[in-house]
């Protein structure tokens, strides 16, 4: 799922190409990504597009009038950029959105059919896609604290709660926690002052970090190839691969759709957590510590 790194960059790119222009047409290749009808999508049409802003892991497309078309990418979705020869990609293309400079494309691989596209009336409409997580990047300390500290949840529940902190999810949450050498199962109510300072810095600086790298890998471009799975990241997708900061291998927790990658000597004082699926097969077998793997 595109994370606030990405889906600021998607703004950035989006807004310097429709801000100002009108919203000529829109086309539902598969309607079924259109989850409001109340007001009409034809209302949009033909209305001067105001703004461009990030939602959490939402984008919203600000239109004259007090309208907001609201996409939600959730996993599989993307955006892609067409000028005016280009044609859609075939069979993943769940909406077209002409401007008058070019073509906007919502796609989402897959049948899980999840991306969504909404149409909102006025403030009161946009707010209800806005889950008032705390967005790290103007958060002082205390307020993270405040917080973080709200519930008390594992670290790796808590930065993934979008009602607790905007557009951090699987990927990002799982470098945080490794920039802070916290472990993802770390309880929110026995963090320690320094845990917590380590913690926010680590947020604000991965996030940071990663903004301005997508930036400036995407340059003039519209953004391509957004993805979860990036080979300069320390530990999420790299299980087996070894840690950059101590060279051991990266570990994982598997559970529904998500891995939590880690690294044991870096995050839980060299303790490999279970897994419930893998733990459970190799029961007497599986390793407890790091150095059992050796």
């Amino acid at each position: 799922m595109p994370e606030l790194p990405d889906v600021v960059v998607y703004v950035e790119s989006l807004a310097s190409r429709i801000v100002g222009t009108r919203l000529t047409r829109v086309r539902l290749v598969s309607p079924f990504v259109l989850r409001t009808a109340v007001p009409p999508l034809s209302d949009a049409v033909g209305r001067q597009v105001l703004a461009v802003r990030r939602l959490g892991k939402r984008i919203a497309i600000e239109l004259e009038g007090e309208l907001f078309l609201v996409l939600h990418l959730m996993i599989a979705g993307r955006l892609r950029w067409l000028g005016r020869d280009e044609k859609p990609p075939a069979r993943i293309t769940l909406a077209l959105l002409d401007f008058e400079r070019g073509t906007l494309a919502f796609t989402e691989a897959g049948s899980r059919k999840r991306a969504s596209l909404h149409l909102a009336q006025g403030d009161a409409g946009l707010a209800t896609f806005d889950m008032d997580g705390l967005e790290v990047a103007d958060a002082t300390l205390e307020a993270f604290r405040d917080c973080l500290t709200r519930e008390n949840h594992t670290l790796k529940r808590a930065l993934t709660d979008p009602r607790l902190f905007s557009g951090i999810g699987n990927a990002y949450s799982d470098e945080i926690l490794h920039r802070a050498r916290l472990s993802p199962i770390a309880m929110t109510s026995r963090l320690g002052p320094d845990e917590i300072e380590r913690l926010h810095r680590a947020a604000r600086d991965v996030l940071a970090e990663w903004t301005q790298r997508l930036r400036e890998e995407t340059g003039d471009a519209f953004p391509v190839g957004v993805t979860a799975f990036r080979p300069q990241m320390a530990v999420h997708g790299k299980y087996g691969q070894a840690c950059p900061v101590c060279g051991s291998p990266v570990q994982r927790i598997v559970y529904a759709e998500n891995e939590t990658n880690y690294c044991a000597r870096c995050q839980t004082g060299g303790v490999i957590l279970a897994d419930r699926a893998l733990s459970r097969l190799l029961k007497a077998s599986w390793p407890r510590s790091i150095d059992e793997l050796g």
